[in-house]
């Protein structure tokens, strides 16, 4: 016997087990060897327990992101605009805060700016999800639609930076450790009620066979506009947190954001196709972008010019990686059924 057969044997009911186990969780292992590979190459990125805080705190943005498309993937959807419905959002409320010249400046009160925010993005959610659901949209045309919407009325409404917002409406991002606690409350709340609750249960059901969830009595239209509501709350808090963050709200906002969520869902372990995928694997998805972002702007070899170039690199391996494991899971089971 084996050394790997004596210690699936162990903690699994059989080596099979025990592979699925580890393709199911292979994301750790992977931070694990990025980790030291940034360290030994790229030492400055992890320099000290600051260095390791501002990744963790840019990292938030993209973690609300990637929490959002997570949630769409594992009810068997997805969702092109989330990085839309950020910039979107935030540029409004901008608008309506701020007192730059191009700005309306309707108020300065910070709180009706963070009902502003949120109300867009829970709008344009529930939007996308009743196409889905009850006009039987395609979502990859639905959200591709209202990505080129509202990406195009993000840049009619302003064209330069907004700035002058109130600093309680900064603070959400501008704040390291309220972003770093808004990012590990968000993995631990989604986390329990993926796992734990009704909702949680429904959303995995209907990923994985939407026919059977119907014959269980789960109403499916309501889970899509749930979920799509969600994944626009979430957009528009990242879009928060990028205005803290930055200080502004620059007129790129958002952009690009979408494919790195992506990334960050599918090398965490969240199936394209539904109902396979835990949270926390999502989490060490994005802790992983981070960390190659972070290490990207701190080489000496990599210019910035370049960074965009490396990023469709990573992309690209995370799709490599996601056909690897959903090859090997198909063999085990196959061979499992025989």
């Amino acid at each position: 016997m084996s050394t790997l057969d004596g210690f699936a044997g162990g903690l699994f009911e059989s080596r099979d087990d025990f592979v699925l186990t580890l393709l199911d969780n292979m994301i750790w292992p992977i931070l694990a060897l990025v980790i030291l590979a940034v360290y030994l190459l790229v030492p400055q990125t992890l320099q000290n327990v600051r260095s390791v805080r501002l990744i963790m705190w840019s990292a938030a943005p993209l973690a609300l992101l990637v929490l959002a498309e997570s949630l769409c993937l594992l009810s068997g959807h997805f969702d092109l605009s989330i990085g839309s419905i950020a910039g979107f959002s935030a540029m409004v409320s901008g608008m309506v805060l701020a007192n730059c010249p191009s700005c309306w400046g309707l108020t300065t009160n910070p709180w009706i700016g963070f009902a502003l925010i949120f109300t867009i993005g829970a709008l344009i959610g529930v939007f996308n999800g009743v196409m889905v659901a009850r006009f039987n949209v395609n979502p990859f045309l639905q959200t591709l639609a209202v990505l080129i919407i509202f990406q195009g009325g993000k840049t009619a409404l302003n064209t330069q930076p907004i700035s002058g917002l109130p600093s309680t409406y900064l603070f959400p991002g501008g704040t390291a450790d309220f972003a770093i606690g808004v990012l590990v409350v968000a993995f631990v709340l989604f986390g329990v009620v993926m796992r734990y609750t009704p909702f949680g249960q429904a959303v995995y059901a209907l990923g994985s066979d939407k026919d059977s969830a119907l014959e269980v009595g789960i109403r499916t239209d309501r889970v899509i506009i749930a979920v799509y509501t969600i994944s626009g709350v979430l957009s528009a808090f990242a879009g928060l947190l990028l205005t803290g963050f930055v200080g502004v709200v620059p007129p790129l906002i958002g952009e690009g954001l979408v494919f790195q969520a992506f990334a960050g869902a599918v090398i965490g372990g969240i199936s394209l196709f539904g109902g396979r995928g835990k949270v926390t694997g999502a989490l060490g998805g994005v802790l992983l972008i981070a960390l190659i972002q972070s290490a990207l702007n701190n080489s000496a070899a990599i210019e910035a010019t370049q960074i965009q170039f490396f990023n469709g690199v990573v992309l690209l391996i995370a799709i490599l990686l996601y056909n690897t494991r959903t090859s090997i899971r198909g063999r085990i089971l196959a061979s499992g059924a025989q």
